[in-house]
C-alpha cells in the first residue's frame, strides 16, 4: 500500500509540471488570462503534489518515542499547506482580472494551440483524479484525497477556460477574463472543502458517525455491560480509537482479555485501518449474590476462598467461608489478612452481618513424593476397598494411587457415580469416604476422590 500511494503521487508530480510548463508557454505567447490563471493553477497543484509526495512518505513512517500516534498527521500539515496556497492563487488570479477590467484590455490571441493546451490539461486531469481517488480509497490517505480534489477541480475550471476562449474567438471581448474570475471560484470552493476537512483532522474531530459505530458493535460483544467514555481521533489514513467498557467485576483477569479481543475484533471488522486502546472498569451487577460478593472482593486481594456458608437465625445473618493462606505465615499475619477481608466484606454487605472465618493452611511449594512397598500399597487398596462397603451412592474405586509426602501418606482415587446423582450428594459421600480411610488409617495427611459418571 505505501508503494502504490508513493507510485501515484509521484505521477501526479510529473503530470502537474508537464502541464504548468505547457500553460505558461501558451498563456504569455496568447495573453490569454484565462490560461495563465490556469497555469497559475497548475503551478499549484505541482507544489501540492510535491507535498503530497513528501507526505505519503514520512506518514507511513511507524510510530516511535518522539511519535507515539505515529506520523499520519503529516498527511493533514500538507493539506493545510495546500489550501493556502489554493487561497493566495485565487487572490492572485481575481486581483489580476478586475486589473484588466478596469483597464479594459482584453487584448487575447486565440489560437489552436490554445485550445490545445487546454483540451489535454482536461484530458490529464480527469486520468489523474481517477488514480488519485482509487488509491485513497484503497488506502484511506488524506493527502491523496486532496490531491484529486485538486485535479478534480482542474477540470471543471480548465472548462471554464475552454468557454471563455471559444466566446473570444466569437467576438465577445472579456469573456477570458470572466472566465479567469470563474476558475478563481472553483479554486476557492476546493479550498475551502479541503481546508475544513483538514482542520477537522488537526482539531481531533471524530468523523462523523464514527462513534455510534463503535458503541454499537462493541455492545453486541458478549460480556460487555456498559460502553463510555469514546474517543475517536483520525490519524492520517488511519484512526485512533480509545474507549472505556463496563465488564462483570467477578470476571477473571483471563476473561476480562478474552472480552477485550473480542471487542477489539468487532471494531476492527468496522472500521479498517484503526489503532484500538480499551480501558475496562468492574461492574457489580444487581443480580450478584453475596457469595460473588465474598469471592470478588477476596479475588481482589489475591486470596481464595471455599465452602462458603450463608444462613439465618433469628432475622441475623451468618456468613462462614474457608479462607485459605501459606502455611508459612505466622499466627498473627494470617489473623491480620483474614481481619483485613473480613471489614471489607462487612463494608460492602453491612456491618450487622456476623462473619466467621476458617484459615486454611496451603503449601504453595512442590513436595518430593516417594513410592511405598508393594505390601504397603495392598494395605492401603483393602482397607479403601472394606471403606466403600459402607458407601451407597458411589462405586467402583479405581486408579488408586499411593505415595508417601514426608512421614505422612497421600491417597488419590477416582470412583463412579450415577449420571442423574446430584453433586451434593455424591460429595457427601466422598466426604464420607475420606473420615473412614483417615479413621482406618492415622498416616494418611489427604485423600483425593475424584468422582465420575458411570459408563
Amino acid at each position: 500500500m505505501s508503494n502504490k500511494k508513493q507510485s501515484v503521487a509521484l505521477s501526479s508530480v510529473f503530470a502537474s509540471l508537464g502541464m504548468t510548463i505547457m500553460k505558461f508557454i501558451v498563456g504569455i505567447m496568447t495573453g490569454s488570462m484565462g490560461i495563465l490563471s490556469e497555469a497559475a493553477h497548475s503551478a499549484l497543484d505541482l507544489g501540492a503534489a510535491g507535498l503530497t509526495l513528501f507526505a505519503v512518505k514520512v506518514s507511513d513512517k511507524p510510530a516511535d518515542l518522539e511519535h507515539p500516534y505515529g506520523h499520519g498527521k503529516m498527511e493533514s500539515v500538507s493539506a493545510l499547506i495546500e489550501t493556502g496556497l489554493l487561497f493566495l492563487t485565487s487572490a492572485w488570479i481575481i486581483y489580476e482580472a478586475i486589473h484588466r477590467i478596469i483597464a479594459k484590455d482584453f487584448h487575447v490571441e486565440v489560437t489552436w494551440y490554445a485550445f490545445a493546451v487546454i483540451i489535454v490539461s482536461i484530458i490529464i486531469d480527469i486520468s489523474r483524479s481517477r488514480a488519485l481517488s482509487k488509491v485513497a480509497k484503497e488506502t484511506g490517505s488524506q493527502a491523496l484525497e486532496a490531491d484529486a480534489l485538486h485535479f478534480s477541480s482542474d477540470i471543471w475550471s480548465s472548462c471554464v477556460v475552454l468557454v471563455g476562449l471559444i466566446l473570444v474567438y466569437f467576438g465577445i471581448n472579456g469573456a477570458d477574463t470572466f472566465a479567469a474570475i470563474g476558475v478563481s471560484i472553483f479554486v476557492l470552493r476546493a479550498g475551502y472543502k479541503l481546508g475544513k476537512r483538514t482542520i477537522d483532522v488537526l482539531m481531533d474531530t471524530a468523523p462523523e458517525g464514527v462513534t455510534d459505530i463503535v458503541r454499537e458493535t462493541v455492545e453486541k460483544v458478549e460480556g460487555v455491560i456498559s460502553t463510555d467514555k469514546i474517543r475517536v481521533r483520525p490519524l492520517g489514513p488511519s484512526m485512533f480509537i480509545e474507549l472505556e467498557i463496563g465488564i462483570n467485576r467477578g470476571f477473571s483477569i483471563i476473561k476480562v482479555n478474552e472480552i477485550v479481543k473480542k471487542a477489539k475484533e468487532a471494531i476492527s471488522l468496522k472500521i479498517t485501518e484503526a489503532d484500538i486502546l480499551i480501558h475496562t472498569k468492574p461492574i457489580q451487577l444487581k443480580d450478584e449474590t453475596i457469595i460473588d460478593i465474598i469471592r470478588t472482593i477476596a479475588f481482589k486481594h489475591n486470596l481464595s476462598v471455599h465452602s462458603i456458608v450463608v444462613d439465618k437465625l433469628d432475622d441475623k445473618k451468618f456468613i462462614s467461608y474457608d479462607l485459605e493462606l501459606p502455611g508459612s505465615l505466622t499466627v498473627l499475619e494470617a489473623h491480620e489478612k483474614a481481619s483485613h477481608l473480613e471489614k471489607e466484606i462487612q463494608s460492602e454487605i453491612g456491618a450487622e452481618v456476623e462473619l466467621y472465618t476458617h484459615i486454611d493452611s496451603c503449601t504453595l511449594d512442590e513436595k518430593e513424593s516417594s513410592k511405598l512397598e508393594k505390601d504397603e500399597i495392598i494395605k492401603v487398596e483393602n482397607i479403601i476397598k472394606i471403606a466403600f462397603e459402607n458407601i451407597s451412592i458411589i462405586k467402583n474405586p479405581h486408579n488408586i494411587l499411593v505415595r508417601g509426602i514426608g512421614t505422612k501418606l497421600f491417597i488419590t482415587l477416582h470412583c463412579d457415580a450415577k449420571k442423574d446423582e446430584t453433586l451434593e450428594n455424591a460429595h457427601n459421600e466422598a466426604s464420607k469416604l475420606k473420615s473412614l480411610i483417615k479413621e482406618k488409617i492415622k498416616e494418611v495427611s489427604n485423600v483425593v476422590v475424584h468422582v465420575e459418571p458411570e459408563a
